[in-house]
């Protein structure tokens, strides 16, 4: 059996019984620091510890698991104390520091030595306490911002970080203290004292809120314009540095939402059997688009290339018919618009089997000025330009400049979804390659149609993807590349550069074109993506989607939703934040949209870039030597050229001798004791990088960091540092309040202060005789035990016997005696509210006699059993009569055995012989040995007639 008193509420001692008074004698300096273990009254060592609270194991592997698990706890412990106490000990520039460090350090070598049975790594346990020092001086330091920012107004304050907060007190900062000290973190001005914190916050505000639609097909058709996808459609964010406002945007794909579909068609000679195919593409797609929705509008355009060499030939013939052979083909162009959007498929037939099939010199076709002018071309409107027309001769070029009047067709885009389809089995231009013609001036994105006719492709360079994706995208087209097989890779990387994009096969003849569309169509209807305009400087944005059956998304993911049927309901949380006021005091507007929708939310953003207080601030005010500053939110805000907490010097005189004179103590050398600045004749103190630790005084003489230390806790932590000197809590005394007066510690379980053999001084107790030991001085392991101490004096007072028989009156009257009839009589434990002590003792006559001993109210009470127990002598004839019968007895046993053994060995020899008799060979009827005495001869040459 293994037992393990509780020297302590932490540590366990697994021992064997006669191992446990070692034990304690080792725990002692232990148990006095803890302060908790408790003893008895004298005896020996199982009678002094209190065994009420003692483990009873098994095996010792049961008694080792459980002090492995204590002592795994109270590891905890010690780290997260070093966690705690971290701010003082890493990363300042005191000789603390380091100490702390070390300290902390050598504690966590001592509980290594303490797991060494557990095989535990040292590296392991350092790099742990290593980390948790490190995350709290890191979290010490990012709490600290606030002072760093040495901010000089409320302004300056509530822009360094959202935790931060100025103090408008007036009486707020001491002797010593900067103007700057007024920026601190909420809880730490709380802590100083401070009843008015300015710390503005940020709101949101919904200006408009219109409703999602929830149309049907059967229902009246309304204005598309009053259709509603996106809610709301306008709010207000008042923003402070660092503190993001989020709000959430509801997007619904209405139902039988109207469409514009323009058709742009690559006419060059290869799209010649596609053509016809397409004629008829205007009421069936009409049919088709009709199951989608009922407001649908289609139009028709076609490109082929620029006019000029080496896209095309510019001879007179080929400019009139591009095509060799009998081919009757078109002149070339640029662009087309053959029909503006409309809801008539008949126009679309009849317009679209009017075209002819042009020609090029090239494979690339100029599909990117058709498609610039296609997104562009939304107003009918009449405008004046220059024109410029080349003329060529046979020696030089002449340009003319003139000057029209032109009527812009237009497209006839409306506020609805809108589909580009663009068809070819070709690659593409793009902005350089008009310097094969001479062209050299980018493309300005601008609408350039003349009777329905691109005018100025040879005058402007094709477009850049990032010019037609900006274009497509303030627009809010779609497009659709119908493109054939061969095409589908180049066309497909393109895809990935515009948004809102699909690709689609066509087949050789563009037979497959209205399916192309179709599936094109509901690939990009479900899918909502976000894209915001451009931010202002400072200004951040994140969006996370909450899409069908709760799927969210964050990064760029939280932009998009995919997989919307129409009806469903789709929502984004936005988050908007700054962390830098704009040069100028003007809000800012960033525009929010769904790409391929017109509709936008729009975001209009204030910004807090000053306290509430500083709009009631007294110009020019007396409190800022006489006028030398503005006295707002409880500070002074110096003029240009002042200087001071009070504005009360200039700039020139900072550095005088005279000044610098005020800053020292008692005529000494240290300007403000090294620990401060001396600024207009006083001193402002540093900052420390715990903001907690600070300097004070009117020569930064003060701290309230370095005083006296107890359990690596400043001030033993039960009081505060003020000016280095520790402030002691009540009960508590000495230089570092590590005293403690009360002497709860120090009393025992009788009652009595150190067991009336010491005194308690700061919560310990001091034994007055070397040879006692323990927290309340109750293990003496050289004294005899209290039923051995008082056996002799029991003895002589009960029963007139013993060694002090003789002297019993004068050395044994110092207890009371009472005499009960039996063991039963005697006082039990837990019948008294005292300590009590069973004894058992034997006299010299080998009697045993049983008594109690007790200490109540400082009278020592003994309870003895008037009767002696004493051993009866022994009966001599039953013994010997006991012993000739066991004689007997067994000499009957043995002849028993003898007659049994024999008995088996005669049946088994009988059992022998009769199984040798079985075995037996001859006939048991005649005599083995017997032969005959007639000899038979026959003679050899008898035949026998």
């Amino acid at each position: 059996m293994w037992i393990a008193p509780p020297l302590d509420n932490t540590r366990l001692v697994c021992s064997k019984p006669y191992e446990l008074q070692q034990q304690v004698t080792e725990s002692r300096s232990l148990c006095a620091e803890k302060k908790k273990c408790r003893g008895g009254v004298g005896g020996d060592v199982a009678q002094r510890l209190d065994y009420s609270q003692t483990q009873i194991y098994v095996s010792a592997e049961e008694c080792t698991s459980e002090k492995r698990q204590r002592e795994s706890v109270v590891l905890e412990d010690d780290l997260l104390s070093i966690q705690n106490n971290s701010d003082r000990h890493l990363f300042s520039p005191s000789m603390n520091t380091i100490a702390g460090l070390f300290e902390s350090l050598k504690t966590l070598k001592t509980w290594a030595a303490i797991l060494e049975v557990q095989k535990m790594d040292l590296r392991l346990l350092l790099i742990a306490a290593l980390s948790a020092v490190l995350g709290g001086s890191w979290a010490q330091q990012e709490g600290s911002i606030c002072i760093k920012a040495n901010a000089q107004s409320c302004g300056e304050c509530i822009q360094v970080a959202k935790s931060c907060g100025w103090c408008s007190d007036n009486e707020f900062l001491t002797v010593g203290e900067s103007k700057s000290a007024r920026c601190d973190d909420l809880d730490s001005l709380k802590k100083r004292g401070c009843t008015k914190i300015e710390n503005p916050v940020g709101s949101i505000s919904i200006d408009k809120n219109k409703p999602v639609t929830n149309r049907k097909k059967d229902s009246e058709k309304p204005d598309p314009g009053q259709i509603t996808q996106i809610q709301p459609q306008k709010l207000t964010l008042t923003l402070r540095t660092g503190e993001p406002q989020t709000f959430k945007l509801k997007f619904k794909r209405a139902e039988d939402y109207p469409i514009d579909l323009y058709y742009l068609m690559d006419l060059s000679y290869s799209m010649n059997d596609d053509l016809e195919n397409v004629k008829n593409l205007g009421t069936d797609l009409m049919l088709e688009m009709r199951k989608i929705t009922s407001d649908f509008r289609i139009g028709f355009g076609s490109f082929v290339e620029k006019t000029v060499m080496p896209y095309i030939s510019t001879t007179p013939a080929r400019l009139i018919n591009p095509c060799t052979g009998n081919q009757n083909c078109t002149s070339p162009f640029s662009y087309k618009n053959v029909l503006k959007l409309t809801n008539k498929g008949d126009d679309f037939n009849r317009l679209v089997s009017q075209q002819q099939i042009s020609g090029n010199l090239d494979s690339p076709e100029g599909g990117f000025d058709a498609i610039m002018q296609v997104a562009v071309c939304e107003v009918k409107r009449l405008f004046l330009f220059n024109r410029v027309e080349a003329s060529v001769s046979r020696k030089r070029v002449k340009f003319t400049r003139r000057l029209s009047l032109c009527s812009q067709e237009q497209i006839g885009w409306r506020n609805v979804t809108r589909l580009l389809v663009f068809s070819t089995d070709a690659g593409f231009h793009f902005a350089g390659d008009g310097k094969l013609g001479g062209i050299v001036l980018p493309n300005d994105g601008k609408c350039h149609l003349e009777n329905n006719m691109y005018t100025m492709s040879h005058y402007y360079d094709y477009p850049s993807i990032a010019h037609l994706v900006q274009k497509l995208s303030d627009h809010n087209i779609q497009t659709i590349f119908a493109v054939t097989e061969e095409f589908q890779p180049v066309y497909k990387e393109l895809k990935n550069l515009i948004p809102k994009s699909a690709v689609g096969t066509l087949s050789a003849n563009s037979s497959n074109v209205i399916k192309l569309i179709i599936d094109a169509y509901n690939s990009l209807s479900s899918e909502v993506i976000l894209e915001n305009g451009r931010l202002p400087e400072g200004v951040s944005i994140t969006y996370k989607s909450i899409c069908k059956n709760g799927v969210e998304g964050t990064g760029e993911n939280g932009r998009k939703c995919s997989n919307i049927s129409i009806g469903d309901e789709v929502s984004f949380e936005i988050s908007v934040e700054f962390q830098k006021c704009p040069s100028h005091d003007k809000n800012e507007t960033i525009k929010i949209k769904p790409l391929g929708f017109t509709e936008e939310v729009e975001v209009v953003l204030n910004f807090i870039c000053d306290c509430q207080c500083a709009k009631d601030g007294e110009d020019n005010s007396k409190k800022c030597d006489d006028g030398n500053g503005t006295f707002e939110c409880g500070a002074c805000k110096c003029n240009e050229g002042r200087i001071g907490r009070l504005c009360e010097c200039s700039k020139d005189e900072v550095r005088t001798e005279d000044l610098d004179a005020n800053c020292r103590k008692d005529n000494g050398t240290d300007i403000c004791s090294n620990n401060g600045d001396c600024v207009c004749g006083s001193c402002e103190c540093k900052k420390r990088e715990n903001p907690a630790e600070v300097y004070s005084g009117k020569y930064c003489e003060c701290d309230n960091f370095n005083c006296d230390r107890s359990g690596n806790k400043l001030c033993g932590g039960h009081g505060r540092c003020e000016c280095r000197k520790c402030i002691c809590d009540a009960n508590y005394t000495g230089s570092a309040c590590d005293c403690s007066l009360d002497t709860s510690y120090c009393l025992a379980k009788n009652g009595q202060i150190c067991n009336g053999r010491g005194t308690c001084e700061c919560g310990v107790c001091k034994c007055n005789n070397a040879k006692f030991q323990g927290p309340t001085c109750e293990i003496c392991p050289t004294c005899p035990g209290v039923c051995a101490e008082h056996k002799t004096c029991v003895q002589c007072r009960a029963f007139n016997a013993g060694e002090k028989k003789d002297t019993c009156e004068r050395d044994c009257s110092y207890f009371e005696l009472i005499k009960v009839k039996s063991r039963d009589k005697l006082p039990q434990p837990t019948d008294q509210s005292f300590p009590l002590t069973h004894c058992k003792e034997r006299d010299a006559n080998d009697c045993w006699f049983y008594y109690t001993f007790a200490i109540r109210n400082d009278t020592k009470e003994v309870y003895v059993v008037e009767t002696l127990e004493c051993p009866a002598g022994p009966d001599i004839i039953p013994i010997v009569a006991g012993v000739v019968a066991g004689i007997v007895l067994i000499g009957l046993a043995l002849l028993l055995i003898w007659k049994l053994l024999m008995i088996i060995h005669d049946r088994r020899e009988f059992a022998k012989f009769e199984k040798e008799k079985m075995n037996a060979k001859w006939d048991t009827g005649e005599n083995p040995i017997y032969k005959s005495a007639v000899t038979t001869v026959v003679n050899p040459k008898y035949e026998g007639k």
